[in-house]
């Protein structure tokens, strides 16, 4: 009898003691068998590490670390990473609840595409259901074209599964990028990518993090909520710069192309042949946000001013507004 693939699950733990025993409870009992879990506390002040050693010591095929010193976010998924031997490997966070087949039904079905992700419903601190899902929120992307990933991310860390091999290929992490789109990027352009439609993760949502999927949070009080022009541009542009370095782009002109129009907004009054090129690839690029057509149309038109011609406009036209671009 064919003997199962082993699969790791990377979870990576800080201050999680509040939600961390629900969450081993259903990474203990997943249906499929040939499990490890490595577990990576990132030097907790509560009794997360506690909660882990004592889960540890029933069952053997957790191996539990600790860090030194806090390493972050980041750098502490990269050591979990660093101590998985599956031919498979799972991102975990601390805080979800995962279905008990999850694992079983992704392995069924990665067959031969390099990752394999999918869907989730979302929860509160309760454990109550905010009646949406991620399929809810994104167009989902099946196939091979890492362009579906150059502006925007539909991949969530919590539901991904990919091949070992793929792991040389991400590395390092890239520190002020998401993990989860930096591995969907790189896994488009060495082979496919494939979701299961079912939900196998409940998505913890919380008050006070940073991400807001559902925008249920008062927009006067969120910093988080609403980022400037300028941040944005900041953002997206060391993004592609990211992509654009990887050496094994399926499509380099395409990206380095994208990578200097958008770079050149900051330095131009129009930028129509960025606006020109966009809409050439527009129905990949803009493939995974879920907005009609002309929504879609309207943010692209909205690159065609420069940050020159902003500037002019709120130097000259509207002096008050405060909205200057400034790029230092």
């Amino acid at each position: 009898m064919k003997q199962l693939p082993l699969v790791s699950i990377a979870l990576c733990t800080y201050n999680g003691a509040r939600f961390l025993e629900q969450q081993l409870d259903t990474l203990i009992n997943q249906t499929y068998r040939n499990i490890e879990i490595i577990a990576v506390d990132d030097c907790s002040t509560d009794n997360t590490y506690e909660i882990l050693a004592k889960c540890a010591s029933k069952y053997p095929n957790i191996r539990l670390y600790k860090n030194e010193t806090n390493v972050g976010f980041v750098n502490n998924f990269e050591r979990a990473l660093d101590y998985c031997k599956g031919d498979l490997i799972a991102l975990c966070d601390q805080d979800d609840l995962w279905d008990l087949r999850k694992i079983e039904l992704q392995v069924a079905a990665i067959d031969d595409n390099v990752m394999l992700y999918h869907d989730s419903e979302l929860i509160n601190e309760q454990n109550e259901s905010l009646n949406a899902k991620m399929t809810d929120l994104f167009n989902f992307y099946r196939g091979d074209e890492p362009e579906a990933f150059l502006f925007f991310n539909c991949v969530s860390g919590h539901s991904i599964l990919f091949k070992k091999e793929l792991l040389a290929e991400v590395r390092p992490f890239k520190k002020d990028a998401y993990h989860d789109w930096w591995i969907a990027y790189v896994a488009t352009n060495l082979g496919t990518i494939d979701y299961l439609p079912q939900c196998l993760v409940k998505y913890r949502q919380h008050d006070d993090s940073d991400t807001d999927l559902l925008a249920r949070k008062d927009e006067k009080k969120d910093k988080h909520r609403h980022r400037t022009i300028t941040q944005v541009y900041k953002q997206r542009s060391k993004w592609l710069q990211y992509c654009a370095a990887y050496p094994k782009n399926k499509r380099q002109a395409v990206v380095n192309t994208l990578l200097n129009l958008y770079v050149n907004r900051a330095d131009s009054y129009l930028s129509l042949r960025l606006v020109l090129f966009i809409e050439k690839y527009i129905n990949i690029l803009y493939y995974t946000k879920k907005w009609s057509n002309y929504r879609r149309q309207r943010d692209v038109i909205k690159l065609v001013w420069g940050f020159k011609a902003k500037n002019f406009w709120y130097t000259h036209i509207k002096p008050n507004s405060n909205k200057i671009m400034r790029l230092d």
